[in-house]
């Protein structure tokens, strides 16, 4: 047996503080699925605390904007004429300015551009930052950052702040802080699960995601009552409290605490740095700690299509996160206008259907080894999905909740798909010799392009939406065909090499 050399390059970080306050937290007496699970908890509660942060200003746009339809407080479900919004003269209320004119959608969609654009822009630096620091740290930072900010725009209400400027310069900023949790998070997911079943624990995984809406909606919804200010604050509170247990005990990497990549106890020095017993292990070990540039990750097979699938894809579930409850309040469901409170609630089924989508995309992607050809399955499928729950979703309650559930299993299936087991499996391939370190770079490419989608959608209802919703859900399913062309060359890339390697024989019926 070759003696032990230790590696001198590029050691790993030490424990968090958790774990050494803690002892009992490391070997040998907590094994390796212990800390994939509490890594798993931490990372999902982590994002769905970002989320949670998020929903906020869907639920408060009808408050801030105290409009109704033109013919009265019962909105029509037709696009006969124009949308035109005045004061609802039932409503006591006169709305909050800068938000509450006839204007007001398109101050809403502008607040909404100011976030998602940072956040998109952001997501790419944030990325390649998190391949060269601590992403503890840095995930700490970005929740930190992010709660203050979310409180700081709730404090609007309480100093009857009404300065269009302030809020859109608070959005701005809260959106670079919220652009640091995805890249960290999915890298830190990455480094602790390998390939086999991917997609189906991506897509267990990602439903915080939709937890996050679901837990958003439910906490800005039930405050909304005594004042809209609220509604930020709680969840404001929730993340920065996270991000303390974030930065007590998320390990990012196995090393960190005498693990190596295959689940194996590995020799640790009295530096707590890690022992192997080859060149050839240290010599890995030293190229895979090299961050992969960013220009070289856009040039890996398939990122770029990936990266453009999810910019229009992206701009659809977002749609969604920012107008839904804006929708169904001016959108009567059996005759029934709804309110505030109540389109909020409502608004939740289509991410317990998201729920569903992701576990159900990942799964199936995992069974036939195509993670393509499911997204444009799930893609192709919400195209009808969306279309009737326009015609039918006013019919019953019944309805509107059946089909608001398809489309957010639909709509954020292949969403929550590329945004992590894809993303991950990109951002290992072999090119780059399965490199962690280029998960963050990856993954903030392909999620900060679909987030400049995510940017344009909510800014573009906010002006379509003054001329019908029918022009909304048409913008919708533009989109999901782009998303689909997008992926059309993955696809048959993907069932060609499938024939190849003599799988899925099936198909060759359809490909001769």
């Amino acid at each position: 047996m070759m003696p032990l050399k230790t590696l001198t390059l590029a050691p790993p970080p030490p424990p968090p503080p958790g774990l050494i306050l803690f002892p009992c937290l490391n070997l040998p007496n907590k094994t390796l699925k212990f800390h994939q699970v509490l890594v798993f908890i931490l990372t999902f509660t982590a994002y769905a605390a970002f989320h949670a942060s998020r929903k906020p200003p869907s639920i408060v746009k009808s408050v801030l904007t105290s409009t109704t339809l033109t013919n009265g407080t019962t909105a029509s479900n037709s696009d006969k004429g124009s949308f035109h919004f005045t004061r609802n003269p039932l409503q006591n209320d006169t709305g909050w300015a800068p938000f509450n004119g006839p204007h007001g959608p398109h101050r809403l969609g502008e607040l909404d551009l100011s976030f998602l654009l940072a956040y998109s822009i952001g997501m790419y630096f944030s990325g390649h930052i998190g391949d060269t620091i601590d992403l503890r740290i840095f995930l700490t930072v970005g929740m930190l950052g992010s709660g203050i900010f979310v409180i700081i725009f709730g404090l609007g209400y309480f100093l009857d702040l009404h300065s269009f400027g302030f809020f859109v310069t608070i959005q701005i900023v809260c959106g670079l802080f919220q652009s640091v949790g995805w890249p960290c998070v999915v890298a830190v997911v990455g480094n602790w699960f390998g390939n086999a079943r991917r997609g189906l624990i991506m897509g267990v995984w990602n439903s915080h995601t939709s937890v996050g809406n679901i837990m958003g909606s439910l906490i800005a919804s039930s405050v909304l009552g005594i004042g809209w200010g609220w509604s930020f604050m709680l969840p404001g509170i929730f993340i920065v409290i996270i991000a303390f247990f974030i930065y007590l005990f998320l390990v990012v990497n196995p090393e960190n605490v005498g693990f190596d990549l295959l689940g194996k106890e590995v020799e640790m020095s009295g530096e707590g740095v890690a022992l192997v017993d080859s060149e050839n292990n240290e010599t890995e070990d030293v190229e895979s700690s090299i961050a992969i540039g960013f220009f070289e990750a856009w040039r890996l097979p398939d990122v770029a299509s990936f990266a453009f699938c999810l910019f229009f894809s992206k701009l659809v579930a977002y749609t969604f996160l920012y107008w839904l409850p804006f929708y169904i309040r001016h959108t009567a469901v059996a005759n029934v206008q709804l309110s505030d409170k109540t389109a909020g609630n409502l608004s939740t089924v289509f991410d317990i259907g998201g729920v569903f989508g992701g576990i159900l995309a990942g799964f199936i992607s995992d069974v036939i080894g195509a993670r393509a050809v499911t997204s444009v399955i799930f893609l192709f499928l919400s195209i009808p999905a969306l279309t009737l729950y326009r015609i039918y979703g006013s019919v019953s309650m019944f309805t509107n909740i059946a089909l608001m559930f398809a489309s957010g299993l639909l709509v954020n299936g292949p969403y929550s798909l590329i945004t992590t087991a894809v993303a991950t499996d990109l951002g290992t391939k072999a090119l780059i010799k399965g490199n962690s370190r280029a998960l963050a770079t990856v993954t903030a490419i392909i999620d900060g392009t679909g987030s400049v989608g995510a940017a344009l959608g909510p800014l573009l209802v906010g002006y379509i939406s003054t001329i019908g919703w029918n022009s909304v859900f048409a913008m919708l399913i533009i989109s999901i065909s782009f998303a689909v062309l997008l992926l059309i060359n993955v696809v048959i890339n993907d069932v060609k090499g499938k024939l190849n390697d003599g799988k899925w024989l099936w198909c060759r019926i359809f490909t001769r």
